[in-house]
């Protein structure tokens, strides 16, 4: 099969974090590895040694940009409104959208599709060979925070208290994706010495500090859509303390972290719970890699290259309970 995977706004490969980079990027990966071909059309400056690369020219339609010999196109963006897409095709949707969306969309998570009247969804997945081998010699101190801090529904501000609600003891925590001045925030500054903030890693650098930590406090005030850094971070060995909402329940089980929407609870399952490292990181080895997800985009390719329609309903949002934060 010929995948066309449609990322016009992107350079590949991923340099620092970036969700919709490094699914698509992985995505290829497992695809060529069952022995399917991929072409990707994105940005200039993009490269591969795996799959080919069709630089996107913004002044063409996208449908005047598919190579010969493709069987289906793999949007990553929302369908062009002024195209007529005349061949076989999915689109993932990465984010909570409130609109209507089209017929072949597949969610990123079973929470996710509900959350907008359908059942179809492949969990993300990544190509660990991409990621630093996990060192079980070094010492974990302290934890972390792992996102785009300057979101407020990130909500740094509540890993930060969380943090600082934990003995000396316990270490700093490492803001990965954040800065400890951001006038985006509210005029946030964050001036304690157990907050480190690293800004945007990716890299090497991110994985060492994954490597380094001893969990992951992710207390988000929205229904996460997946959460790749939930699982780079138990890749890692680094067990997950986060809010129980969107796709979280379905990722963070109870053999790999905790799962509360109360600062107080969550301080004290830190302080007195204990993970098996190893087993946090067998778990999303086996579960959430790239073959993992090629098998069931596979599944999704089949049926719309048969003439089928995956959703008989167009999806669109759905109402959903509040995610709230107990300070």
């Amino acid at each position: 099969m010929h995948v066309f995977i449609i990322t016009p706004h992107i350079v590949l490969p991923p340099a620092k974090y970036g969700g919709l980079h490094r699914m698509a990027w992985s995505l290829a990966k497992g695809l060529c590895r069952l022995g399917h071909k991929v072409t990707f059309l994105c940005k200039e400056g993009s490269e591969s040694t795996f799959a080919d690369i069709q630089v996107y020219d913004p002044m063409k339609p996208i449908m005047a940009q598919i190579p010969d010999g493709v069987d289906v196109l793999h949007f990553n963006i929302p369908l062009p409104a002024n195209e007529v897409v005349d061949k076989p095709y999915v689109e993932t949707i990465h984010g909570n959208f409130n609109k209507v969306l089209s017929p072949n969309s597949i969610f990123v998570s079973r929470d996710h599709a509900e959350r907008f009247g359908s059942d179809q969804y492949v969990y993300n997945g990544l190509d660990w060979d991409d990621y630093t081998p996990v060192d079980w010699s070094v010492k974990r101190s302290g934890y972390h925070f792992l996102g785009k801090a300057a979101w407020k529904v990130k909500n740094v501000a509540g890993a930060i208290s969380v943090a600082k609600g934990l003995p000396k003891e316990c270490g700093k925590l490492h803001v990965l994706g954040g800065t400890r001045f951001n006038f985006k925030m509210g005029w946030r500054f964050t001036f304690s010495p157990r907050i480190q903030f690293h800004g945007m890693v990716g890299g090497v650098t991110k994985d060492e500090l994954l490597n380094q930590s001893k969990g992951m406090i992710f207390p988000v005030c929205w229904h996460e859509p997946f959460g790749l850094a939930v699982i780079e971070s138990l890749y890692y060995g680094a067990p997950v303390f986060a809010t129980p909402y969107g796709a979280l329940p379905e990722i963070v089980t109870e053999e790999v972290g905790y799962l509360t929407n109360s600062k107080t609870d969550m301080i004290r399952a830190i302080k007195e719970m204990s993970f098996d490292a190893k087993r946090c990181h067998e778990y999303v080895r086996d579960t959430f890699n790239a073959e993992m997800m090629a098998k069931g985009y596979l599944e999704k390719y089949e049926k719309v290259i048969a003439g089928e329609t995956l959703n008989k309903v167009l999806p669109s949002q759905q109402p959903q309970r509040e995610a709230i934060w107990q300070p």
